[in-house]
């Protein structure tokens, strides 16, 4: 077993080592990019539901929930799944199993082992304990929802990923910055600021199982300065062809240089435009299509598989823009590429990805083009090359625009800021730009 291996499985047993010791009230994992957390949870709700008593686990969305259904299934054929859901539910093909059953009501699952469900359905009971739950991408989940849940379960494991996209509120925050329960918090910071008394067990995966080792130490070093974490795989273990030649074209030079190391850079002339920038959009449509026309193979631990259009991601930082990218590779071998915003591609995982960088063309630098979680996102969601598409003038924009935000008492200083972790970003991306 390799040295990543070890100390992943190591770390892995001391969480369940830590699951099974009934005075811990609540255990937090956190986990970066791709450290196989999804894999945690499946083992931990194996472990709880071993002894025959009902288990319940919190996801914060839909597909986050069937996702875990249907690892859990894979992992468990013999266990009844029980599907929280709305009225009017629709069973995902996926997890029309004769194991899984959906209901609105609890009453209704009670020869279930395992009940997932998201936070908000879980929110609308108005009875029922159990002992476990297990709270999944826990990091995403606001605190005012983790109050209204809290009763429902004695003991607690909280896994997530620290480093991405904080909760998301449609009001101004102010207002409760600085407070120890402020509601739009993440529930693992307010659970933790308000239980400084009793001893919590806290754990990281150490190892980053999707990112390749082109790509573990850049996240690494960019967006997790003080938990840093080591690729699964060795350098030369990914590898990413194409079947057919470039042909010469900036396009074909960038994903040549992706292919090669990992990583591109396709930068556009400097210029201010609006957010759905013609062009930009135009030459993330064009290398999207391009992956696929040209016949990318990807090799890997997992063998030698094709990238199709399910193994291709488009990331942006607005719906404006994936929908005019959208419109872009209408009728096109593209077409049915996945093209997201990154609130919506958070946790999923693709072979290649191409990403409209959120600073590109931009006159300032706001807070929510400068968060880190964002941008933490949209470069960790490849298995085997990123393609980042922006403007030239990026640097120059950050050190025109240094982080201003107000600094409130009471509130930890978050680490890394949006500006720090651009320009790293940017920094290694320096060495791998090709100019349209």
């Amino acid at each position: 077993m390799s040295t990543a291996g070890h100390a992943a499985d190591t770390t892995v047993a001391a969480i369940l080592t830590d699951l099974a010791d009934t005075t811990h009230k609540a255990i937090v994992v956190d986990s970066p990019p791709g450290a196989g957390k999804s894999t945690l949870v499946v083992k931990a709700a194996r472990q709880l539901a071993a002894d025959g008593t009902q288990r319940m686990i919190v996801a914060q969305t839909n597909e986050q929930v069937d996702d875990l259904i249907a690892r859990l299934a894979a992992a468990e054929p013999e266990l009844r799944i029980g599907r929280l859901s709305a009225q009017g539910y629709r069973r995902a093909e996926r997890i029309d199993l004769p194991t899984v059953r959906d209901a609105a009501k609890v009453g209704d699952l009670e020869d279930c082992t395992v009940l997932i469900g998201t936070a908000a359905k879980w929110a609308t009971l108005t009875e029922g304990t159990w002992e476990h739950a297990i709270v999944d991408e826990a990091y995403q989940m606001r605190s005012d929802m983790l109050l209204r849940i809290a009763r429902r379960f004695d003991r607690g494991l909280f896994v997530g990923d620290p480093g991405q996209l904080d909760p998301f509120a449609t009001v101004e925050t102010d207002r409760w910055a600085g407070l120890d329960w402020d509601p739009t918090m993440s529930a693992v910071s307010v659970m933790l600021a308000n239980n400084r008394d009793r001893h919590i067990p806290l754990h990281r995966l150490p190892v980053s199982w999707r990112l390749p080792a082109s790509a573990a130490p850049v996240v690494s070093r960019a967006f997790y300065p003080f938990t840093p974490f080591d690729a699964g795989t060795a350098p030369g273990t990914r590898q990413l062809d194409f079947f057919t030649r470039g042909s010469g074209s900036s396009v074909d030079q960038c994903l040549d240089e992706a292919a090669e190391s990992g990583w591109g850079f396709y930068e556009l002339a400097a210029r201010n435009t609006l957010r759905t920038d013609r062009e930009a959009v135009a030459a993330v449509a064009a290398l999207t299509v391009r992956v696929l026309e040209r016949g990318a193979k990807a090799t890997s631990e997992q063998g030698v598989q094709s990238v199709t259009a399910e193994r291709l991601a488009v990331g942006t930082a607005h719906r404006d823009q994936a929908e005019a990218i959208r419109h872009a590779l209408r009728g096109t071998v593209a077409e049915t590429v996945t093209v997201d915003t990154a609130n919506r591609l958070q946790g999923r995982e693709y072979d290649v990805t191409v990403v409209l960088h959120p600073l590109s063309g931009r006159r300032d630098a706001s807070s929510f083009h400068l968060e880190a979680g964002r941008l933490c996102v949209l470069t960790s969601r490849h298995r085997h090359s990123c393609i980042l598409v922006g403007r030239a003038g990026i640097p120059e924009l950050l050190d025109a625009h240094p982080s201003s935000e107000p600094v409130q008492l009471g509130v930890p200083v978050k680490f890394p800021d949006g500006w720090e972790a651009n320009q790293a970003v940017l920094s290694h991306l320096a060495a791998h730009t090709v100019r349209a």
